[in-house]
């Protein structure tokens, strides 16, 4: 089977960003959005109680209108990562900008008008066949109380107004600047290549010459710095603008807002990491080794990624259909719904995996919502790091697709669930791998591909949490210059590292798209709890006796209609407040550490 490297977009809307369809469809948007405006402004909620069937109606208005804000805007970001020249999506982005903005407007309105309703009215409310039967009572109780925070309309109108041009463009300022990155490399033959942001990112973190990481890490770090007054300007602007948001709605604590929208208590989120940060040894330790089989004594900040060849292996390279074989095969042993739905998105040509200049660096998947399909954009390198990274997106794409039917109020699942299905699908290929390998050597360089996933979230993104905790405290009262941020990044790197490495990435800051991104404050923490809390669902399924893929897809139903801890008490019977569930996550990862401790000691010194 072949299948395409490319995405098919032109299902979605014909011609990309000159496509007539796309045009309408926005201007659609914008007579729906007027029409949404209209009908909220004129509710009434207390005259119409108690069959409340004008509300009903709004919140089918309200589901079209965010199905197909989504769709468009989607698309859009779909065209800007492949081809960050594309200046026809500025205008596009635009307008989408400005129906969005409508929208906010009137959701605000429809939001502070469901805390007029007394607490009698809202008991009928929830009891009405429309939200009893497709049960989102929890979800209508979370938009009640976020409510409760907000200004007067006229206010809250103000500051979505001003969020345009202020809040999300500083946002999308950052994928200008990024455009802009060209990283310039001598290939051994003399020939001058010139790389983009994700082609340079890709080969300066993965290439198995030392020499050739370590020059393009000086190169990426050179690039990257003398742009930093510039990304400095757009991440004070942007956070600053956030935090003023947070001050005029009565929210003092920067990580409320983040544990709100994560569902999640911020008593889990200390100890999850107070969990980790007694453990981290191991994983230092793990670090050490790998610099040692490089001959080194410390660990190099770009070699952390970097494959570890013993004696005469050969890495095993994937062409991106041998990935597409080997995913499908491997969901299949857990979940043929998973590996069905793989095949299909494979088919469809759902995936966007060239390795060509002009690309934004990084991956993701994405939803649209009318067409009740995905698609996932990377660049495909075929490393085994390229084919986790792919079953990491379809795990996401599969999370989506086992919701299409609820209702959209109850596909709104935050950022630390959703890393749930997409890390799971990664122990699935990984641990798929290591059961092939024939050689020590073999073993020895998939354990480490694993083990980068586990250093990644208990040191990497500590480390962007740690950074984000001090500048934010920083930013509250004043501005940061470039030395300033760079300055936290090092220190924060060092702290999660326990300064245990040779060199840093001070402009990691600078270089990491998570940090600029408008609409999901702090980035990083739902990393490490959708891979630990997935490390548990895994354990589960390796013990379950056969019924263990209707229970998945019911937990991953349930994952935007309750707070997380009462879907891990529910789904997996554990409280995550406790330390108990992270040590349980954490040992299993530090088995994979012992042996390949173990597995690597005759090959030192050698």
């Amino acid at each position: 089977m072949s299948y395409s490297i490319n995405w098919d977009l032109e299902s979605i809307f014909k011609g990309g960003s000159s496509s007539t369809d796309l045009t309408k469809k926005i201007i659609d948007l914008g007579q729906q959005g007027q029409s949404f405006n209209q009908n909220v402004t004129s509710w009434h909620p207390h005259q119409d109680a108690p069959v409340f069937e004008t509300f009903i109606n709004i919140l089918n208005e309200w589901t079209l209108l965010m199905d197909g804000l989504a769709q468009v805007q989607s698309f859009i970001n779909m065209i800007q990562s492949a081809d960050v020249t594309d200046k026809k999506t500025i205008p596009l982005q635009g307008k989408i900008d400005s129906v969005y903005t409508l929208f906010k407007n009137t959701d605000s309105l429809f939001t502070q008008k469901l805390t007029e309703i007394s607490e009698d009215e809202w008991t009928k409310l929830i009891a009405i066949p429309d939200v009893a039967d497709q049960k989102i009572a929890f979800n209508l109780a979370e938009i009640r109380k976020k409510g409760k925070q907000l200004l007067s309309q006229k206010e809250e109108i103000m500051l979505n107004s001003l969020a345009t041009d202020g809040f999300n463009g500083w946002s999308s300022h950052y994928d200008t600047l990024v455009a802009s990155i060209v990283v310039p490399f001598t290939e051994k033959n003399g020939t001058i290549t010139e790389l983009s942001a994700g082609q340079a990112f890709n080969r300066m973190m993965s290439d198995p010459d030392q020499e050739v990481r370590a020059t393009l890490f000086a190169t990426w770090e050179k690039v990257w710095g003398e742009k930093a007054p510039l990304f400095a300007d757009t991440l004070n602007h942007l956070n600053g603008f956030r935090l003023k948001n947070y001050e005029l709605h009565g929210q003092q604590d920067f990580l409320e807002t983040p544990l709100t929208y994560n569902r999640m208590k911020k008593e889990t989120l200390d100890t999850m990491w107070e969990t980790i940060a007694k453990n981290k040894q191991p994983f230092l330790d793990f670090l050490t080794r790998k610099a040692q089989l490089f001959g080194k004594e410390k660990m190099d900040w770009q070699d952390q990624d970097a494959p570890i060849i013993l004696g005469n292996l050969k890495e095993k390279k994937f062409s991106f259909d041998e990935a597409a074989a080997f995913i499908i095969e491997n969901f299949n042993k857990f979940s043929p719904k998973m590996a069905t739905f793989a095949q299909k998105a494979f088919d469809k040509s759902w995936i966007e995996a060239e390795d060509r200049p002009g690309k934004r660096p990084g991956g993701y998947c994405t939803s649209l919502p009318e067409s009740e399909e995905s698609r996932i954009f990377m660049t495909y390198g075929e490393s085994i790091n390229e084919v986790s990274t792919l079953a990491h997106e379809l795990g996401h794409a599969f999370h989506s697709d086992v919701m299409w039917d609820l209702p959209a109020i109850r596909r709104d699942y935050a950022m630390n669930v959703a890393e749930t299905a997409s890390t799971f699908a990664e122990l699935i290929v990984a641990d798929a791998t290591l059961k092939e390998a024939a050689t020590p050597a073999e073993k020895i360089n998939l354990l480490d591909t694993k083990m980068q996933n586990a250093t990644a979230m208990f040191l990497n993104i500590h480390a962007r949490y740690l950074f984000e905790t001090a500048y934010y405290e920083k930013r509250k009262t004043t501005m940061l210059s470039d030395d300033e941020i760079t300055s936290l990044m090092l220190q924060a790197q060092k702290e999660s590292y326990q300064d245990s490495l040779n060199s840093y990435h001070p402009h990691f800051w600078a270089s990491k798209l998570h940090f600029y991104i408008d609409d999901v404050p702090f980035y990083n923490f739902p990393y490490t709890f959708g891979y630990l809390f997935s490390m548990g669902i895994y354990a589960y399924a390796q013990k379950s006796e056969g019924n263990f893929e209707e229970q998945y897809i019911a937990l991953l139903r349930d994952t935007a209609s309750m707070t997380t801890e009462e879907l891990a008490l529910k789904h997996l019977n554990v409280d995550l407040t406790k330390p108990d569930f992270w040590q349980a996550g954490i040992d299993m990862v530090i088995k994979d550490v012992e042996e390949f401790v173990t597995l690597t000691e005759p090959f030192l010194n050698k």
